[in-house]
């Protein structure tokens, strides 16, 4: 399957902090996700890690030095800034912060940054005073000016001993910056809503009702709108699932709770995505203690629960609405009907039943339906690429709708 990286090289520089170490993590993270890695090192950071680790973990020879007679016989400084699709400094010391934005080029790392066309990213580790010393805040303001990303360092015990803003972002959350440097931003400026995950409808306090959805295919939902440029809100039913790097998320625990969290945000969202496992009942009664079990049987009496893509869809304007549909049999026909009832842009289907494309697992194959009944089927791939493959179609009908005539829009919004 398709790593998010392939194809992708990325040149990662390593300046002399204590937390070389991580960089030595993230150049493996990006391996792992299919990225060609050079390494770059300025002579403090070989202090900490060596150039022989990094080789290691790249597969490929590290650069160290502007003046290397091998390294730069075919003028490799310039090769590594023309070959780059995005450029990472991590850690980036206060002392090259304030070099790159001087537009000094003194040393392999500075000169490589000042020669680059792809996007630059700046993850900044120091001691918490030097990082809010107010030069250093200039010159990564100046950085952000000029059009650098800035990952911001994140806050605990440092090395020096000190407690405070500067820890080297984790590699994780670097390598998802790299991810969105280097997507198409189609979704800048756009506010998406997602749901995700199943419900859970109390019984009394110890048992509840739920589904076997975990939430993968929303979750990945969420994480690709954000790498494509969109502001993202999470509505999370009880997972255990990190929180995708970048969005905003809300945890619910009731179908009841979801329908308001869903209203609550649904007037700011551009797009919609209703990819939560919802519940559809509820016992009418929760007991207040345990129920304790008996000779009989027992009968629990259920409701309806709230319908929240029927309340959403009063409210749709001009937004785009996008419903899932989690079927065990005729899995074409309910998707369309419930197309239509919904009053639905596009709903994506997948049978639940087949062991590759139901709930636990990493994979989905879908097929997304228009109004117009045009079907695309997704084959078998991992729900990262699934999601990317649903929100290709929802760029697409986004674009569709913007070259319309405004009458014509306002019509079809109506």
């Amino acid at each position: 399957m398709a790593r998010r990286l392939d194809g992708k090289t990325i040149v990662v520089g390593l300046s002399g902090g204590i937390a070389c170490y991580k960089g030595a993590e993230l150049v493996r993270l990006l391996v792992r996700a299919g990225a060609t890695v050079r390494v770059m090192m300025s002579k403090g950071a070989q202090h900490f890690v060596t150039p022989l680790t990094l080789q290691t973990l790249s597969g490929h020879p590290v650069s160290t030095d502007t003046f290397n007679l091998t390294q730069e016989s075919g003028i490799g400084h310039i090769q590594l800034a023309d070959t780059a699709d995005a450029i990472v400094i991590a850690p980036a010391t206060a002392n090259i912060i304030g070099k790159i934005a001087a537009g000094i080029a003194d040393d392999l790392l500075t000169t490589v940054l000042l020669a680059a066309r792809a996007p630059v990213l700046i993850a900044p580790s120091m001691n918490v005073n030097m990082y809010e010393n107010p030069i250093v805040q200039a010159n990564l303001q100046r950085l952000r000016d000029a059009g650098f990303h800035i990952i911001d360092p994140g806050e605990g015990f440092l090395a020096c001993g000190w407690e405070g803003k500067g820890r080297l972002a984790e590699p994780d959350v670097i390598l998802a910056e790299i991810e969105r440097a280097v997507t198409p931003q189609d979704l800048r400026g756009e506010r998406v809503l997602v749901t995700a995950g199943p419900n859970r409808e109390p019984i009394d306090p110890v048992r509840f009702i739920s589904n076997r959805s975990t939430g993968k295919m929303g979750f990945a939902l969420a994480a690709a709108a954000w790498r494509r440029g969109a502001d993202v809100r999470l509505i999370a039913g009880p997972t255990m699932l990190p929180t995708p790097h970048g969005v905003v998320r809300h945890d619910v625990t009731t179908a009841a709770e979801m329908h308001a969290a869903v209203l609550a945000e649904c007037d700011a969202a551009t797009i919609v995505l209703m990819a939560a496992a919802v519940a559809d009942y509820r016992p009418v009664q929760t007991a207040p203690q345990k129920l304790k079990k008996g000779s009989g049987r027992l009968t629990l009496e259920m409701d309806r629960t709230v319908d929240i893509l029927a309340d959403v869809a009063p409210r749709k304007g001009a937004r785009l609405i996008v419903g899932f549909a989690a079927e065990t049999q005729q899995l074409i026909a309910n998707a369309e009907r419930k197309l239509i009832e919904k009053d639905l842009d596009l709903i994506v289907a997948n049978d639940v039943a087949a062991a590759a494309t139901g709930f636990e697992v990493d994979t989905n194959a879908v097929t997304i339906i228009d109004r117009s009944g045009h079907h695309e089927s997704v084959p078998l791939m991992s729900k990262d690429e699934v999601a990317d493959r649903i929100l290709d179609r929802v760029v697409a009908l986004k674009q569709q709708r913007s070259s319309l005539p405004r009458a014509a829009t306002k019509a079809r919004s109506a």
